[in-house]
């Protein structure tokens, strides 16, 4: 029984996963058509031809099987033989990531990582001890295509179907005034003057089915920061007594909510 276990794993982990949006599919359903950058992969990487199949998520939730009918250089014509479940299905908790701008590869490992992890939206905010400034508006647009790019191969190497949001930089005041959600707990996990995150938990009535959490950067939050936040109702809460890296700390953070709120068992 072990060893048929383990085989069926196998093939689930050798499922190979492409991305269409729900523009690429045929009106009929029956069809769609990959982009050139994913049919290069299938042609180039994988090397498969006419009668190959893969399976192809469109961004929304859904993923099908899928066997190649006609391929060239630039597009790939697929025809659909069932939808399937994804491989991994989606926390019951949206929650939504965000953090103070961090130099690049710091900023794209936690955008990965938070992926990974069930994350279902990522707003990257302008603090005033961000590790980087955005120039102008080319260069956040850029930034957020690359961060895009990240997140979308973290799906597709995780087994969600449902694509990531990724938001243009905002500035730390028009996040913190931005009214929340109906019920919408919204948390700023701080170095200092918040309370446990066991009291956080324990003062909320019920299960939240989203949730807001901001970190800061590697220089943590300002006097003005914190006490702008606790004025807008945010939730100040401090994680134990070790001063963790930012990006360690998104990532802590994210694990630690999806633990106590979502389906990270």
């Amino acid at each position: 029984m072990a060893r048929k276990g383990a085989k069926a794993q196998s093939k689930t982990m050798s499922r190979r996963r492409f991305y269409a949006p729900s523009a690429a599919f045929a009106p009929n359903g029956k069809s769609l058509t990959l982009s050139a950058e994913e049919t290069r992969h299938v042609r180039d990487v994988l090397r498969l031809q006419r009668g190959g199949e893969i399976y192809v998520f469109d961004g929304e939730g859904r993923e099908y099987n899928c066997v190649i009918a006609e391929i060239n250089r630039e597009s790939a014509r697929l025809d659909l033989i069932k939808q399937v479940e994804p491989e991994s299905p989606e926390s019951p908790l949206r929650l939504t990531l965000a953090l103070a701008l961090l130099k690049n590869e710091k900023f794209d490992l936690v955008v990965q990582k938070a992926t990974e992890l069930g994350v279902v939206r990522v707003i990257p905010v302008i603090t005033a001890r961000a590790d980087i400034r955005i120039r102008d508006g080319e260069d956040a647009r850029r930034r957020v295509t690359r961060w895009k790019r990240i997140a979308l191969e973290a799906v597709k190497q995780c087994g969600r179907a449902r694509l990531v949001e990724i938001n243009e930089p905002v500035t730390f005041d028009s996040l913190i005034d931005e009214p929340g959600q109906d019920k919408e707990p919204r948390v700023m996990f701080a170095e200092r003057a918040g309370t446990s995150f066991a009291k956080f938990s324990s003062s909320l009535s019920s299960r939240p089915a989203r949730l807001i959490a901001l970190v800061g950067p590697e220089g943590g939050w300002t006097d003005e920061e914190i006490a702008r936040a606790r004025d807008a109702e945010w939730n100040i809460v401090t994680l134990g007594g070790r001063t963790l890296r930012a990006e360690t700390a998104a990532i802590v953070v994210t694990a630690l909510l999806q633990h106590r709120f979502g389906d990270l068992v």
